[in-house]
């Protein structure tokens, strides 16, 4: 058997993989029934399980990129922002914290449920008791607010 599937796949420890996985099948075959004849079953499936093996093998050859070298593996960059950009979105946050702060409280509080909560504005305008028209204007103002504010920062910061 073992002889059988080298001839396949034409690489001993491939083979001999393939040799235990057939005998581990026909084990489970045979604890399901009994089977008539074991030795021709267990050829079988050993075949099958070689060519099996040859076709995925050739789809991963035709679909798959070949092993990269180390060094080509190192200069791959980092998917991590650079100290630049880091920079950049920390002055953005303190900005944005900063225009959030200078709004009224309910504009705040109906942006941040609109937008971080997910609510209806007709929702918030029944939990803080005003129009959905104010609840509008409200969200309204604050991303015009923080619009204006990023425009400023981007405006600054080019040369």
């Amino acid at each position: 058997m073992l002889g059988t599937v080298l001839r396949i796949v034409r690489d001993r420890e491939t083979a001999e993989d393939l040799a235990q996985e057939a005998y581990l099948r026909a084990r489970k075959a045979a604890d399901s029934g009994p089977i008539e004849h074991v030795e021709p079953f267990l050829h079988q499936t050993a075949r099958n399980l070689a060519l099996d093996h040859l076709r995925r093998r050739r789809t991963r050859e035709r679909h798959e990129t070949p092993a990269a070298e180390p060094q080509a593996i190192e200069n791959i960059a980092a998917d991590t922002p650079s100290i630049e950009i880091e920079l950049i979105e920390r002055e953005r946050l303190r900005l944005f914290e900063r225009a959030m702060q200078a709004l009224p409280e309910r504009a705040r509080r109906a942006w941040a449920l609109s937008f971080l909560e997910g609510w209806s504005y007709a929702r918030i305008a029944e939990h803080l008791g005003v129009s959905r028209n104010t609840v509008y204007n409200d969200v309204k103002l604050v991303m015009g607010h923080c619009h204006d504010a990023i425009a400023r920062l981007e405006r600054e910061s080019s040369p």
